[in-house]
């Protein structure tokens, strides 16, 4: 067996109880664990909700953390009578746990759903970076990155003014979709105007709004104002903010009004201008279902 690893067990494999008995039986004693401070790089054996793990007292204290506090003689913990310790919790995202606090990365278990449960255990177990790590993957992101200094050349006419408005949409939608997009506004970097839109921890798209064009006898930097694309890609990123998707029969019923109400800006908010958005937006969960099959900033 190797050194800093977790390997959980189902109890119903073990002989230290029957599946049947409570866990928390009058067999079980109390102890402040002092003693786990000298045992090194020694396996901790923990019972977690009747699955057992092994690992080592360098993990469990490796980060700031409630186990941290267990295990060092802060918080009283309870072991049964053969040594295992327990502790009242899930065990089904332990090991996720354990490999974070062991590596400080790990990966995320598939769909939302074990995510919010992965985030819930680490939330109790105060695991701080697990925490944000769920956090920023159940969020999506729209980033713009804007630098008026990172230009060689002159710039055209309206290209200052189409930059302002690029910063004043990033403030209107920041606004729009605050608690449901995580909008990020930076000013490091190559770029001189460029959004990015971020889902489930993977780029899903890129919208740069920078151009070079030719005058008379040299070359103009353009920055453009593509409003329409990235409400678009806007829209699309919250596909990755609620879960399952809409019914075909659905989506099919507002594609089919969609075809009679023509173009979708934000011009045309007003009257019915809500729904129209939150029509267009279910257009394109069927259209954009999966960004596997579609290349960045198409």
């Amino acid at each position: 067996m190797s050194g800093d690893s977790c390997l959980p067990q189902d109890l119903s494999k073990s002989e230290t109880t029957s599946p049947d008995l409570p866990l928390a039986c009058p067999k079980t004693k109390t102890c402040s664990h002092h003693g786990a401070v000298g045992l090194g790089n020694k396996y901790v054996r923990l019972n977690v909700g009747g699955m057992l793990f092994y690992t080592t007292l360098q993990v469990l204290t490796k980060q700031n953390s409630m186990l941290k506090a267990m295990f060092s003689g802060k918080k009283e913990v309870f072991t049964d009578k053969d040594g295992w310790i327990l502790i009242d919790r899930s065990g089904k995202h332990f090991g996720s746990i354990l490999c974070y606090l062991r590596d400080g990365r790990v990966a995320l278990p598939k769909g939302r759903q074990a995510v919010q449960e992965l985030l819930v255990e680490a939330k109790h177990f105060l695991v701080q970076g697990l925490v944000e790590l769920c956090q920023n993957s159940l969020q999506p992101v729209v980033k713009l990155v804007y630098n008026r200094s990172n230009n060689k050349y002159s710039y055209t006419s309206n290209s200052d003014d189409h930059l302002l408005k690029n910063i004043e949409l990033f403030d209107r939608l920041s606004l729009s979709f605050n608690g449901r997009i995580l909008f990020i506004k930076d000013v490091i970097g190559d770029e001189i105007c460029c959004w990015s839109f971020y889902g489930q921890g993977r780029k899903l798209a890129e919208v740069c709004c920078t151009s070079i064009v030719y005058a008379t006898e040299k070359k103009q930097t353009k920055v453009e104002f593509p409003e329409a694309r990235i409400y678009e890609e806007t829209l699309n990123t919250l596909l990755y903010e609620t879960m399952p998707l809409p019914d075909n029969s659905l989506l099919e019923a507002t594609r089919r009004r969609y075809n009679n109400c023509g173009s979708h800006s934000e011009e045309e908010e007003g009257p019915g201008g809500p729904e129209l958005r939150e029509r267009v937006r279910r257009i394109h969960v069927k259209r954009y279902s999966t960004y596997d099959d579609r290349q960045l900033g198409h």
